[in-house]
């Protein structure tokens, strides 16, 4: 029962519902964010997801379907041209570049149901497992060797695992699958599940003090965090952002509908703060 109950959270993790990817400029004018010059970055049928910036900015990895199989592709914002770099048995997801190299880890999903991170090359088809004990979700690298991750199990868990020791420390329970380092900081912010409405949390990986930022949007399970430490997280059509420095509550601050986009689902920020992705269903 219990390795039924896994497979199912595990099919509903990635279903794959038909989305796309769009990219857009996020500019900050008189102290306002502002988006324009949408691009779509997967024109591609099925299930594209999960999108991350690489440091460098120029970059986009995200998930997509190809041959009826997820995975990894790499979307260069200069040329508008797209590279696949995996080509496993298993479909692969939530992909992340590792520090500043030229390696990034993502979780694969095997046909038999075995679900592990892995780290791959941008440049090969080389890959690695790196948590042998656990079946990771979604995770958050917090140096090129400790990980904060969503971890499956009755109930899901935030977990701290240090690569050189193997050590694996659970820091809560029943959260969601948004995780980002705060700038500046030793601070990870989550979502927190266990009270209704979902909240934003913060956790100190040294201490394990919890603190609430925030109430969480109704319905969304997804936010971004900017250099500043400003929160960015969408709700339908509607982008909100939070500054914890100055404001009380999110504030509206674009509506994709002016584009024909709605239902939002993921996104991510550029390093510089100048691009916005956001994923949204077809």
């Amino acid at each position: 029962m219990r390795t039924l109950l896994l497979l199912m959270i595990c099919s509903i993790l990635y279903a794959q519902s038909s989305t796309e990817l769009y990219l857009f400029d996020f500019l900050s004018v008189n102290n306002k964010y502002v988006v324009a010059n949408p691009v779509n970055i997967s024109k591609n049928p099925g299930y594209d997801n999960q999108p991350s910036f690489i440091k460098n900015g120029r970059h986009i990895l995200f998930s997509s379907t190809r041959n009826d199989q997820t995975d990894i592709v790499s979307y260069n914002i200069q040329t508008d041209k797209k590279k696949w770099l995996t080509k496993t048995d298993g479909g692969e997801y939530s992909p992340l570049q590792i520090g500043s190299s030229n390696s990034f880890s993502a979780i694969r999903l095997d046909p038999n149901g075995y679900q592990r991170l892995y780290q791959y090359s941008m440049y090969s088809e080389n890959s690695k497992e790196l948590v042998k004990d656990l079946k990771i979700g979604y995770h958050l690298w917090v140096g090129r060797s400790e990980l904060v991750s969503f971890v499956l199990g009755e109930p899901v868990t935030l977990q701290h695992s240090i690569l050189k020791t193997g050590e694996n420390k659970i820091l809560d329970v029943n959260i969601g699958r948004s995780i980002h380092n705060l700038p500046k900081s030793e601070l990870v912010a989550y979502i927190s599940k266990k009270q209704k409405p979902w909240t934003i949390n913060t956790i100190d990986l040294e201490t394990g003090s919890i603190k609430t930022m925030i109430h969480a949007l109704q319905g969304s399970e997804d936010f971004a965090v900017t250099d500043s430490g400003v929160l960015i997280m969408g709700r339908g059509s509607i982008l909100y952002s939070f500054d914890p420095r100055e404001q009380m509550d999110w504030v509206k601050i674009a509506d994709f509908s002016d584009y024909g986009l709605d239902e939002i689902t993921r996104l991510a920020i550029s390093p510089k703060v100048d691009k916005i992705v956001i994923v949204v269903n077809e």
